[in-house]
């Protein structure tokens, strides 16, 4: 209870007379946050999905210009959720397996092809999560595990086989889009860059 202090005059001497405050209703807390004090951020949902690019639809290929195949033909497949894409070589013609790129790092050429036929419902970003299988411990050091090059599942594998068994068949349907494929792309200095049509 808190109390306050009133001087009261009582004849010729002076007397304090305490008055009682009113309790007050509910506990007051016992310590209290400093103004400066970090708060969490609510997060909120994105639903929305990055928008496609209107030249970029399945079986369109796509120039890739960042990365480890920087300067490869692909084949778009779909977009994901993620909103990244789904690309593949396919990698029986020029080595670029199944992957997910940023649209911000392709070209979209005028080459497109049917892919209708081809049933790509079961890939998702998750798959891609899961691809690589777990190193097993062996009694090599931690710096020779770190150095060993990360082996694929066999399922992966099997994928990206049925992949490329059921896009090879539609490459070749159609004259020199197989040797296009394989064909490096590159840009000198003041060079525009060529989009082959079929």
């Amino acid at each position: 209870m808190a109390r306050t202090g009133v001087w009261k005059k009582k004849g010729s001497a002076f007397e304090k007379v305490l008055a009682v405050e009113k309790k007050s209703k509910g506990k007051s807390p016992r310590f209290y946050a400093p103004e400066d004090a970090k708060k969490p951020l609510a997060k909120k949902a994105n639903s929305n999905k990055t928008k496609l690019r209107s030249s970029i639809t399945p079986g369109t290929v796509l120039i890739l210009l960042a990365g480890h195949f920087k300067g490869k033909r692909v084949i778009f497949l779909k977009q994901l959720e993620s909103g990244l894409l789904l690309v593949t070589g396919p990698y029986g013609v020029n080595g670029v397996p199944m992957r997910r790129v940023n649209q911000v790092y392709v070209i979209a050429t005028e080459t497109k092809i049917d892919i209708s036929s081809v049933n790509v419902s079961k890939y998702d970003d998750s798959y891609f999560k899961g691809a690589k299988k777990e190193k097993k411990s062996g009694d090599s050091g931690v710096f020779k595990e770190q150095a060993a090059k990360k082996e694929l599942s066999a399922d992966y594998l099997a994928n990206q086989k049925a992949m490329d068994a059921a896009l090879t068949p539609i490459i070749k349907k159609t004259a020199d889009l197989e040797a296009y494929l394989k064909a490096h792309f590159s840009l000198k200095d003041g060079d525009r860059p060529h989009l082959m049509k079929f």
